[in-house]
């Protein structure tokens, strides 16, 4: 029988594999409340190799919490954003892969691969009604051609790594998503529904998609953008996604994937909105957010845990630009509005948790400070089982952190309708 992805699920990312009881933990009060939402852990390559771990790690880690805490629904381990140089490792570990294309989006496609395109979908041209968007598309050929110059070497790729994780691992034994978020803009529903055929051609049974959306999602903050135009945007992938499961045979369980989707609470509400007047599922990625409990809660600790906490940020500080270069896409940080590292040793641990954890209201709260040290994970790697040891030493109000913030600020206020 094949893997079905469930209608909620949340990508759980777990930096250095502590916190997995306290993340099943928010998922446990989800389910007491009447609503599964399924786990997914997720770590990309890269993660792996800042931090120097290994895929088998997310795996145990996933395991030992699910034993513990005696939980009986799904969960799954998220080979994220993998390509076909990095997914070898994940193989033996992961029962989901996020497909990552990025370096093929944009990259013209042949000539006659997009002519065998165009001929396989006349569907594609003309006029096109789906349901759940106000008015019909007008497309043009020349238009669908345009797209599938942009996109299908991307959709190859995708399809020849999804044949090499059917070989290795077996139809239906996995979930497949597809990650096309990482483009100048956002795709079109008519772009969307061009990708899904041509994912279809390529066999790619994939059950979540993450396209781009308008507006900013940099790390751990709050969403940039019109949120009217998101919405729209929002219900109209889900309109396209549905017209793909009846027009092409795509899994039922498709749905839409968030990605870089913590903290942003003020498009909670309208994905909410969107998903159930639309009947459909959601996938969001929390990736980097329990890392920042993790060093909001050794700030909270005191004594020696804010003094590595404060560690932590003057090695973030120090080498800003090195940390930044790989996340320049999705932080937006005024050097500036950095408190200087002489600053913060003069902190409290109120001072520092009131700068750190996401709380507009708190008149400390900066959010440039907190996407610094979103991507300053790499510096508590190097410190390697010193930091892990401080892990160990303040489990109890890290844990507490960790389960608070994936259930009152992101479950409650996207799958509860609680703020």
């Amino acid at each position: 029988m094949s893997l079905k992805l469930e209608r909620y699920s949340l990508g759980v990312g777990d930096r250095f594999a502590h916190q997995a009881k306290a993340q099943l933990r928010a998922c446990l009060l989800a389910a007491k409340e009447g609503i599964e939402i399924v786990p997914v852990w997720n770590k990309s390559n890269r993660e792996h190799v800042t931090i120097g771990s290994e895929p088998a790690s997310t795996r145990a880690a996933a395991d030992a919490a699910v034993a513990a805490l005696g939980w009986t629904a799904a969960y799954y381990v998220d080979a994220d954003h993998v390509r076909i140089e990095t997914v070898e490792r994940f193989i033996p570990h992961s029962d989901f892969f996020t497909i990552d294309v990025a370096d093929c989006t944009g990259k013209p496609a042949e000539a006659r691969e997009v002519e065998a395109f165009l001929g396989r979908h006349p569907e594609l041209s003309g006029r096109l009604s789906i349901p759940g968007i106000e008015r019909p598309l007008q497309i043009t050929r020349e238009e669908v051609e345009a797209t599938a110059r942009q996109y299908l070497l991307a959709v190859k790729e995708a399809g020849k790594l999804y044949r090499h994780l059917a070989k290795a691992k077996g139809e239906g034994e996995f979930i497949t998503e597809v990650s096309m978020d990482e483009t100048d803009n956002p795709q079109t529903p008519a772009e969307l529904l061009l990708i899904l055929a041509a994912l279809v051609d390529e066999g790619v049974p994939l059950q979540t998609i993450a396209p781009k959306f308008t507006g900013r999602f940099n790390k751990g903050v709050d969403y940039v953008g019109d949120l009217a135009r998101f919405e729209l945007e929002f219900s109209q992938d889900l309109a396209v996604l549905q017209l793909a499961v009846k027009s092409y045979g795509l899994p039922e369980t498709l749905k839409l994937s968030v990605h870089s989707g913590s903290d942003k609470f003020s498009i909670y509400e309208p994905m909410r909105r969107a998903t159930e007047r639309a009947g459909a599922g959601l996938h969001l990625k929390t990736a980097g957010t329990t890392w920042l409990e993790e060093v909001a809660a050794l700030a909270e600790a005191g004594g020696s845990g804010l003094a590595l906490a404060k560690e932590i940020y003057a090695g973030a500080l120090e080498h800003l630009e090195e940390l930044c270069a790989p996340y320049a896409a999705v932080i937006d940080i005024h050097r500036p509005a950095l408190p200087s590292v002489q600053a913060v040793k003069g902190w409290s641990s109120d001072e520092f948790v009131g700068a750190l954890r996401h709380d507009p209201r708190c008149p400390q709260f900066n959010p440039n400070f907190r996407q610094l040290l979103h991507v300053g994970y790499k510096v508590a790697a190097k410190m390697g089982q010193r930091f892990l040891d401080a892990l160990e030493e303040y489990e109890e109000v890290i844990a507490k952190n960790v389960t608070a913030n994936l259930y009152e600020r992101h479950i409650r206020r996207l799958f509860l309708n609680t703020a």
